[in-house]
């Protein structure tokens, strides 16, 4: 395996187990801003009922919580445990179209070379969030494992990062209006009963509103056979669910995937601390590998409308 430890931030979302299995040395923590004003750092090993809580008070939408990054300091920390271990260090952030982490990242690293100068530190933008972040990671991981470099592994990460796709929906879009990630009228049509704003990223890493579907067996249909339609050599990927409290319908469509798509492993995942805010309660989605997503989404929304007129 290459010399190199691979770093990430509390957007993530890779737990202990899986952070221990892919090698992913350590995380920064970034902070959450409660309504009484307090700050916490966030979690990414929070506990079940810990998590509930959490989205439950989110659930308000009168209560303001707002999120931030680490300090430039904080993330040196995090970095100076690896260094003075002689190793070097991959870096993957959260999306710079969603935050000032990789900024952040970025001069810490710059502060470190200059303490460490024979050790290498790279920072790549994921351009993505949460649990597509995670696979960005996993991705590094795997290139590690083949024994590409450091160089080298970043490079594959800039190239097949716009591979990442999601497909799935949240209950209510306003935690992504409120944090200007989508615009105000996909947030009006997320937040009709019954109505699910479907999505997948656009070319610049942000969420991208294809369409919409009625109820959750319509959705389940429209993520199977939106993957099938967009996903490339599926049956040999590690395919990702993320939820927000919605473990029941994340588990559905996990069984979906197994019977219809039969990809090599299937993990399921919750949102983490640190993403919670800017996504709220409802979250269902996939994660997968599949062809270069095309400018603003054009090519995904015909696929999406032609997936729709084949359902109905």
């Amino acid at each position: 395996m290459s010399n190199f430890v691979i770093i990430s931030d509390t957007s993530c979302d890779l737990n202990a187990e899986l952070r221990e299995r892919f090698g992913i040395a350590d995380y920064a923590r970034g902070y959450v801003h409660l309504p009484d004003g307090s700050a916490v750092q966030a979690n990414l090993d929070w506990t079940e009922e810990e998590s509930n809580a959490f989205f439950k008070a989110l659930s308000d939408k009168k209560a303001n919580f707002k999120t931030a990054t680490p300090s430039i300091g904080e993330v040196e920390d995090v970095m100076d445990k690896q260094l003075k271990e002689g190793n070097d260090i991959l870096c993957v952030t959260l999306s710079t179209g969603l935050s000032g982490m990789y900024g952040v990242f970025v001069n810490a690293a710059k502060d470190m070379k200059e303490k460490y100068p024979d050790r290498k530190i790279v920072v790549v933008d994921s351009m993505r969030y949460s649990t597509s972040e995670g696979m960005v990671c996993v991705l590094a991981s795997q290139y590690r494992a083949e024994g590409k470099t450091i160089e080298e592994t970043a490079e594959l990460l800039d190239a097949n990062k716009c591979r990442v796709h999601q497909i799935g929906w949240m209950d209510d879009l306003f935690y992504c209006k409120k944090m200007g990630r989508v615009s105000g009228g996909a947030a009006v049509m997320g937040t009709l009963v019954g109505i699910k704003a479907m999505a997948d990223f656009n070319h610049k890493g942000m969420s991208h509103v294809l369409g919409k579907t009625r109820g959750y067996k319509n959705a389940y249909r429209h993520i199977i056979e939106y993957m099938k339609e967009t996903g490339e050599e599926l049956e040999n990927q590690i395919v990702f669910i993320a939820h927000a409290v919605r473990e029941e319908q994340a588990l559905e469509v996990k069984k979906l995937i197994e019977e219809e798509i039969k990809p090599k492993e299937i993990i399921v995942t919750t949102v983490g601390q640190g993403s919670a805010p800017n996504i709220g309660p409802g979250l269902v989605a996939a994660f997968y590998m599949g062809a270069p997503i095309s400018e603003n989404a054009e090519k995904e929304m015909k696929i999406f409308e032609a997936v729709s007129a084949k359902i109905k």
